[in-house]
């Protein structure tokens, strides 16, 4: 190519390729073409005499030397990088100069055609050549800042070459923002920029963009260069339409440009004017096809955070073209509608927001008030919970209308009801806010806005009976004028049109114009304008010169004197006249009568709002309260975000004195035993906020404000809620929480030394045992107190107070129990203690008395003396020898007999009406305590002092050896004391199996021996309990019953002699009590002796089916005990808590889900379990109707996640179709099936199972579960071999079905002979009920152990089947003789020993 000089103008012109190979193709002689791309090797060279040439020539010089840099670009990849930046950095420096250069010439006013089109050259060469190297750079793989590499290797780069990329970007991107603001449009023939030119200075915003770490932090000043590059190029170029589609493309393709973009906007608003760049973006993304953009799921979330974040910044703006993005509301991408239901939300709070609004904008904000609304019932979970966050928003920023107050809380309320976990928990968030923003009170009781508001409606309804009282002269005659004007102008035009003058006075005679000015007045208030008026004219013309009858000027109209004058006469305004003084007087009263309604108006219109205020609070509160049931229920959902906001929420209102508030916050309290740290805190917090910090006081009366607090809670709770509130308080106890005051307070009230009732005493002591869990020297230091204050002479006459005294000192013993294996003192006081004096005396001064707290004291008591006392049964043996002898007098026996040894206290009773059924109860009663805690003060106390002095003495042993041996030579030394530790451990081992076998001795052969003082009462005990007829009481009966099991609890013989008695009472007694107690101890008595229990297992489920609501209860809660610890085999008769899943009661449903839900993390148990419960459930003898098994089932097939456990449960519920035998069984296993989450894999199994249910499939209720599978199955489809399974299945349903409606519709015909044709099927029946029989998993004896009592003797060999046993009876007698005819249980009734169950927990249980 010719050389050019800097003055003459090329015979080319150089066109911006689309692609850079466009470059080396000629399209005609005056496009520049490159004639050679140049070897690697000569790149340095060739790039060294441009760099030359430039110096010489300037940035013109790329005229000649566009090759060398285009090469460069063409083997950017394999050229050195040492190459590739001083190109780059030449290239700044010929732009820059060329910028600087630029300046003058187009300033200039003699800019020649050629200095135009050389310029334009040489820029469009650099620019193009510096803005693919920006590329290139981009581009590049190996560059440092995009491959994440550490800082050590950038440093030791940046050391070596001393260039890094990522800072070389923002001057390079500064330079072209600089040409661009040049007017570069003089250098374009027509003064229009050519739009590839600056498409090519833009290009490489769009490539650094793509970079997904560009809107990072430290790529904030490349992020700001880019946004004002193409702000010029906006701004100068008119580079909208190209900037908004390349905008679009990148939101829909790269995900984290969107939040860029919308700082660019913002941007390109403030500082460049460019608004209508929002519109045009919009508009774009609203011509976006719906359907597309759900099925590009980037795109719409690119869109969508875009349209969010942009509303925002922008809320103006974008409510301006809301109505080009509103359609896609109407979309299938929950995304998008998110997104502009946020974009709503920005406009209400930052645009539509206000009382101030004009009408257009009010009507606006209603409709979209009005879409959020109904977004709260999207089809998409996503969309209802982010609808209600925003509502959160609004309510929080308080830009609600207070008329949409009710509406939205209605539906917050609904939306509690919600199957997404997230719309429920936002739900409650809703409320949150509602009620920490509500403008109606800080107080929302029900039933003080109830009184409220009736009181007001009644002063409201007075006012209004008072106002029409004057109702008469409410309007004033000025604003009748001004309605009847309009009409009477128009007659008034019509009479002068139509009436020559002169004729209007012919037919008036003369009078008093006072006269004819009331019958003018009266004419126009009866409506009849036209004979007011000719009335008028004609007074006009009689009484001229008469006030107001004044003739009117020639100058004046005629018309307007006329209505001038009939409305003097009407709204009597007449100034001045004395032939008008009635209207004067009448305008005064009406004057007067009108300032006195003035201010009954304005109060009515007070009491109107006051009233119609307290009416949305009661509305409000009302809401609330029903919020609060759904809430409490949500507390034990299995996602922690549910359960944290509805502590958050009852807290909140707590704080505005809802008295429903209370349910909640006792209902919290028994997760303080939550697993999950996060509940238990949110519990811990939710307590603190509400008791721990009152506000305002002295710290007395914060403390007495606590205390307060504290006994609200406590009234009327029940056991367990005070046991948990306990907790509560001991943490807070150990973390210093509770200040000292309250404590003082708590004894100052206990003591009686501040006024305070009966009730604040008793709370005070609970609240101090509570404290004394978290601190035991509250009430250690102060024992004294607590014997001679709560256990003085008044017991008798408050033993409720002296249990919690009782309770409250038993915090000692629990605190200083020592730990195992250590050698420390047991803490223990003596016999002659001030406190066991005191027990005892209570205990027996209200023996023969009927207060019903003895019983509930006693037992506390007889526990307190074991904890504490040294010989606690010497101390009990003389409290019962006491009370036996109060009975014994009482019952008639002589004065000073004692019950010996071995004698039963009743050996004198006489005839049944001398039983005082009291005092038998009372001793029944506290014989049992004190046998039961014999039993624990030797397995827990006992046995802890004898391993104490084990170990003490090995300690003095071991001192001993040492000392010995050290006078002993060195090595032997080591060999002896080796062997001394080996026969330490090995007698600590036998020394430890020796002392439990001597206490397993001692409760098996002394405790009831006939030596000792309990076994006086066995015969009292099992004679009340084998005579439920003579001794009918139901507190003895109980109390007998729950002696029996504390009887049995103590030796393993006695136990097993007694069980038939005891599970026969358990299911036959018609006393709910007696049948829960037993079942209470039939729980305690499976962990001790799990062997002898287990053959009773069945009569355990059985009371699952009790009648009592109370009793099935109990049982649930024994059972899940004794199931999820092992200590009871789980066979199918767990089918039994299944049916409880139905039961009437609530509270039963709970614990049946909650033992499930437990079961079900102990590995495969429930899937296990799960095939035996369909079994039995769905046979027709279960008793279990068709719905109420459905219901179970979903709870059940809940638990079913595994893809293995699915497969697995297919093929067994396929084949099962083989073995039953009704229809019911047929739908239940359909049913069941619907229920499993298939894949491709189990419907394969079901495709291999086919011929097991295949003749099933012409029921209909069959076949619609299987369509309902294969529905599912449809929606599962994403490969074609699934599809293809899909279709094939289908195929083989329909076939079976249409054949088996099709032989159906031939049966009559084929009918003929019934007797022939039922014989197959008759032997068929028979041979599916034989093989039945073989493959059903339950055994034939099984199905029968639901029958009322007898148990299944289990399998026993040969050679003990023949051995009988004589048969003992067990009798219920309604007489005092025993009747064998009344419930004689034989020996074949009463389950056999089985196989020895082994407990690993045995040692511990006992």
């Amino acid at each position: 190519m010719a050389e050019l000089s800097s003055e003459a103008a090329p015979a080319w012109e150089f066109h911006l390729p689309l692609s850079a190979d466009d470059l080396l193709r000629s399209d005609g002689p005056s496009q520049y073409t490159v004639q050679e791309v140049l070897p690697v090797k000569e790149l340095r060279g060739h790039l060294a005499g441009f760099q030359a040439r430039f110096r010489t020539q300037g940035a013109l010089a790329i005229l000649q030397h566009f090759d060398t840099l285009y090469s460069i670009l063409h083997h950017f990849s394999s050229v050195e990088a040492a190459v590739k930046e001083d190109a780059l950095e030449l290239m700044q420096k010929v732009v820059s100069s060329h910028s600087n250069a630029l300046t003058a010439v187009l300033d200039s006013a003699d800019l020649t055609p050629s200095l135009r089109a050389l310029h334009c050259n040489a820029l469009k060469m650099n620019c193009y050549v510096l803005v693919r190297l920006v590329e290139a750079f981009e581009t590049e793989p190996n560059r440092s800042g995009l491959l994440g590499l550490d800082s050590k290797k950038k440093n030791k780069k940046s050391q070596g070459t001393g260039f890094l990329w990522e800072e070389e970007r923002q001057p390079v991107l500064q330079l072209l923002t600089q040409l661009l603001q040049l007017d570069l449009h003089r250098l374009w023939t027509g003064s229009v920029v050519e739009e590839e030119f600056i498409s090519l200075m833009t290009s490489c915003c769009c490539h650094i963009l793509e970079n997904p770490s560009i809107g990072h932090q430290k790529h904030r000043p490349t992020r700001e260069a880019v946004i004002h590059l193409l702000g010029v190029a906006l701004r100068h170029y008119d580079h909208m339409l190209n900037a908004t589609l390349k905008v679009t493309q990148m939101l829909q393709h790269f995900e984290h440009v969107a939040p860029v973009f919308v700082e660019a906007v913002s941007v390109w608003i403030k500082e460049y004017g460019m608004k209508s760049i929002v519109g045009e973006l919009l508009r774009e993304i609203g011509q976006k096809c719906p359907q597309e953009l759900a099925r590009d799921a980037l795109g719409a979330k690119g869109y969508a955070t875009f349209l969010a974040e942009l509303a925002e910044q922008a809320p103006a703006i974008v409510l301006a073209n809301m109505s080009v993005l509103v359609h896609h509301l109407d979309g299938e991408s929950y995304g998008m509608r998110n997104a502009i239901l946020a974009a709503m939300a920005e406009t209400l709070l930052q645009v539509l927001n206000g009382e101030q609004l004009e009408d257009s904008a009010r009507s606006t904000r209603d409709q979209f008030l009005d879409t959020l609304q109904a977004h709260t019932c999207d089809v998409n979970g996503f969309v209802r919970s982010r609808v209600l966050q925003l509502f959160t928003r609004i309510v929080q920023q308080k830009a609600l209308p207070l008329t949409r107050f009710q509406a939205v809380v209605c539906l917050a309320v609904s939306r509690l009801q919600d199957k997404s976990v997230t719309v429920v928990k936002n739900a409650i968030q809703l409320l949150a806010a509602f009620l920490s923003n509500n403008p109606f009170s800080c107080k929302l009781s029900c039933t003080d806005l109830t009184e409220l508001l009736q009181k007001e409606r009644q002063k409201l309804q007075e006012l209004r009976d008072k106002r029409r009282t004057t109702a008469a002269v409410v309007i004033p005659p000025e604003e009748e004028w001004e309605a009847m004007q309009p009409e009477l102008q128009a007659t008034v035009k019509s009479c002068l049109s139509s009436q020559p003058q002169g004729e209007e006075a012919g037919d008036l005679e003369a009078g008093d114009p006072a006269q004819v000015s009331d019958k003018i007045v009266q004419l126009l208030r009866k409506s009849s304008y036209k004979d007011a008026v000719l009335l008028a004219q004609r007074a006009v013309c009689l009484f001229q010169g008469a006030e107001p009858f004044v003739s009117c000027s020639r100058t004046e109209d005629e018309e307007d004197f006329l209505m001038g004058l009939l409305r003097t006469l009407y709204t009597g305004s007449q100034p001045g006249g004395g032939t008008q003084e009635p209207t004067e007087g009448a305008e005064n009263t009406g004057g007067e009568e009108q300032g006195a309604e003035e201010q009954p108006s304005s109060e009515l219109a007070k009491q109107e709002m006051l009233v119609q205020y307290l009416q949305d609070a009661y509305g409000f509160s009302v809401k609330i309260t029903e919020a609060m049931s759904l809430v409490s229920r949500m507390m034990y959902e299995s996602s922690v975000s549910v359960v944290q906001e509805a502590i958050e929420f009852f807290v909140i209102v707590s704080q505005f004195g809802i008295p429903q508030a209370i349910v909640g916050v006792r209902r919290m309290l028994p997760l303080i035993w939550s697993k999950e740290a996060g509940i238990r805190d949110a519990v811990l917090n939710a307590y603190r906020r509400l008791y721990l910090n009152p506000s305002g006081g002295s710290e007395r009366a914060q403390a007495h404000s606590l205390v307060q607090s504290l006994s609200l809670l406590m009234v009327d709770a029940s056991l367990a809620t005070i046991q948990c509130l306990g907790e509560i308080i001991s943490e807070f106890m150990q973390k210093d929480e509770i200040k000292p005051a309250v404590v003082q307070l708590l004894w100052e009230r206990f003591t009686e030394k501040s006024q305070c009732s009966a009730l604040e005493r008793h709370v005070a002591i609970m609240l101090l045992g509570m404290m004394a869990r978290g601190k035991p020297e509250i009430v250690g230091s102060n024992l004294d107190v607590l014997v001679k204050m709560g256990l003085d002479e008044r017991v008798p006459e408050n033993y409720r107070l002296a249990q919690e005294v009782c309770n409250a000192i038993s915090k000692i013993a629990s605190s200083q129990k020592p730990a195992l294996g250590k050698s420390e003192t047991p803490f223990r006081l003596p016999q002659s203690h001030l406190l066991f004096e005191r027990l005892s005396e209570a205990i027996s001064v209200g023996f023969a008395g009927s207060n019903p707290y003895w019983i509930p004291f006693a037992e506390t008591a007889v526990a307190l003396i074991y904890q504490l006392a040294e010989g606690p049964e010497e101390i009990c043996a003389r409290v019962l020898q006491r009370c036996s002898q109060q009975a014994l007098e009482k019952l008639g026996e002589p004065e000073g007999a004692e019950a010996e040894p071995g004698s039963s206290p009743t050996g004198g009773a006489g005839d049944s009406s001398s039983i005082n059924a009291l005092l038998l109860t009372h001793l029944v009663s506290l014989a049992g305590d004190v046998a039961l805690q014999q039993l624990l003060h030797l397995e827990l106390a006992v046995s802890a002092e004898l391993r104490r002095r084990r170990i003490v003495g090995e300690e003095q042993e071991t001192k001993r050896r040492a000392s010995s041996s050290r006078k002993k030579q060195k090595a032997k030394s080591t060999g002896n004391e080796t062997t001394v530790e080996m026969e330490l451990g090995l007698t600590g081992a036998s020394a430890e199996d020796t002392e439990a076998e001597l206490i397993r001795s001692i409760c098996e052969t002394e405790l009831l021996d006939g030596k000792q003082l309990l076994s006086a009462f066995v015969p009292l005990v099992l004679k009340i309990c084998n005579n439920p007829g003579h001794y009918s009481d139901l507190a003895l009966s109980a109390a007998a019953a729950l002696a029996l099991g504390k009887f049995c609890m103590i030796s393993a013989e006695f136990c097993d002699a007694h069980l038939r008695l005891f599970f026969t009472m358990m299911e036959k007694s018609t006393l709910p009590s007696v049948r829960a107690n037993l079942m209470i101890a039939a729980g305690d008595l499976a962990i001790r002796f799990p062997n002898q229990v287990e053959p009773w297992t069945p009569h355990l489920y059985a009371r699952l089916r009790d009648p009592c609501q109370h009793v099935r209860r109990t049982a649930a809660l024994v059972m899940t005990h004794l199931i999820l610890k092992d200590m009871v085999k789980v066979k199918g008769q767990v089918s039994e808590m299944a049916t409880l899943l139905i039961d009437p009661e609530e509270e039963i449903v709970a614990l049946a889900r909650n033992f499930f839900t437990e079961l079900s993390s102990k590995g495969n148990a429930v899937y296990n379990l799960l095939p035996d419960i369909i079994s039995r459930l769905s046979d027709p003898d279960s008793g279990i109707e068709e719905q109420p098994f459905h219901t179970i089932m979903r709870q059940l097939f809940s638990y079913i996640t595994k893809d293995k456990q699915t497969e697995s449960l297919v093929e067994k519920l396929c084949q099962r179709f083989r073995t039953v035998r009704t229809e019911r069984q047929h739908h239940d296993l359909a049913f069941c099936l619907t229920l499993l989450p298939l894949t491709d894999r189990g419907l394969r199994k079901m495709q291999d199972n086919f011929d097991c249910f295949g003749d099933k499939l012409q029921d209909a209720a069959v076949y619609s579960c299987f369509q309902v599978v294969l529905g599912r199955l449809r929606r599962l489809c994403a490969k074609p071999e699934m599809k293809a399974l899909v279709e094939e299945f289908e195929q083989k349903l329909q076939k079976c079905h249409n054949r088996g409606l099709d032989s159906l519709a031939e049966t009559p015909q084929g009918s003929k002979c019934p007797e022939s044709s039922g014989r197959p099927a008759a032997q068929t029946a028979r041979r599916t009920a034989a093989s039945s029989r073989r493959q059903r998993p339950l055994r034939a004896a099984n199905r029968e152990l639901d029958s009322p009592f007898v148990t299944p003797k289990p399998r026993v060999s040969r050679a003990h089947r023949k051995t009988s046993r004589p048969k003992a009876s067990v009798v219920f007698s309604s007489d005092e003789e025993n009747s064998p005819e009344e419930a004689e249980l034989t020996e074949e009734e009463t389950p056999s020993k089985t196989t020895p169950i082994s407990r690993a927990s045995a040692r511990c249980a006992r």
